[in-house]
């Protein structure tokens, strides 16, 4: 596609995609987000006969916005935050498209997403972290080391669910206390592993992943030839032997909540809030948290001093005489 010429809509969002994926290095999930986000707009566009690029302009894109909330055309209606990430989306979309000449200017460049309200992430306090931990699987086997082990990484690390389960043994570093993180576009930190993460993950490596890595070979056909190569360098590994999955990691997780009786709402995430909220109750700079988490930008590291002042909000109001 040549710059200046004004190609279809659907021509347009593919060779947007391509630049996010290819050119920024975006994650492979936040791809998938952009993907799904600007296939709604594509339909809301085919659904009025927009077919080219040039037969855009602030108006249409503007009741695209305003269509988000609402049930129309088979579509369901969003909420207000995932409405302003379709919105965030297609201005990005759009701004792309006029830098490449495929549009004379910008039509979303007016078009504001919806206002949500700051919503503070959910922590859990330090006792139902332990609660969590403790139940998350019988040291003794195989398949109770890794999960032990995993919980307590997830809490001793902050990491995300996607960096953790694509660790490999090499990442991690026990005597130094250190692991190799890979996180959203493809940057690397070095995070600090605390003791009870290394004790977990030390009983889980001298018993619980060689168990798991025998797994059994199938007969014939690319998975047998796949289960016969072996478990490969992952560090967490699945009944199968294999790189244990997301979805797997999660149900791990859950379990563990269910166990400790601490509801559904638990999920690896809660466990990175609880991490970074529990550092900075602790007095860490959000400077230096910022970095632990991997955030690229102290903004989004901030909301955390609110979780902390909320806190602090709260034992001042109980315990000051002069406080109500």
């Amino acid at each position: 596609m040549r710059s200046g010429e004004q190609p279809t809509v659907a021509a347009a969002i593919d060779g947007y995609l391509d630049h996010v994926a290819v050119e920024r290095g975006l994650a492979a999930n936040t791809v998938a987000a952009y993907r799904r986000d600007l296939a709604r707009y594509l339909r809301w566009c085919q659904s009025r006969g927009i077919e080219s690029m040039g037969d855009v302009g602030p108006l249409e894109v503007g009741e695209f916005a305003g269509s988000l909330r609402r049930t129309e055309n088979g579509e369901e209606a969003l909420a207000a935050s995932s409405a302003a990430r379709e919105v965030v989306a297609v201005r990005s979309f759009h701004r792309f498209a006029a830098r490449e000449g495929w549009t004379d200017d910008d039509p979303a460049a007016d078009v504001t997403p919806p206002t949500i309200a700051r919503r503070l992430p959910k922590a859990l306090p330090y006792s139902s972290v332990e609660k969590l931990i403790e139940s998350s699987g019988d040291p003794a086997t195989a398949v109770g080391s890794r999960d032990r082990a995993l919980v307590e990484f997830l809490y001793g690390t902050g990491t995300r669910i996607s960096e953790v389960i694509a660790l490999d043994v090499d990442d991690v570093d026990l005597e130094a206390g250190l692991v190799t993180v890979t996180g959203k576009g493809d940057k690397q930190r070095r995070l600090p592993i605390g003791a009870a993460a290394i004790a977990a993950l030390e009983a889980y490596l001298v018993r619980g992943r060689p168990e798991l890595a025998q797994a059994p070979v199938a007969s014939g056909g690319a998975r047998g030839r796949a289960a016969a190569r072996g478990p490969g360098p992952a560090l967490f590994l699945g009944v199968r032997g294999r790189r244990l999955s997301r979805q797997g990691a999660w149900q791990v997780v859950r379990e563990a909540a269910e166990a400790a009786d601490l509801g559904g709402h638990v999920g690896p995430h809660t466990l990175r809030h609880s991490y970074a909220t529990h550092l900075m109750e602790g007095g860490a700079d959000v400077r230096v948290v910022q970095e632990l988490l991997g955030h690229s930008s102290v903004t989004t590291t901030q909301i955390y001093t609110l979780v902390t002042a909320d806190a602090l909000r709260e034992v001042y109001t109980a315990s000051h005489p002069r406080a109500q």
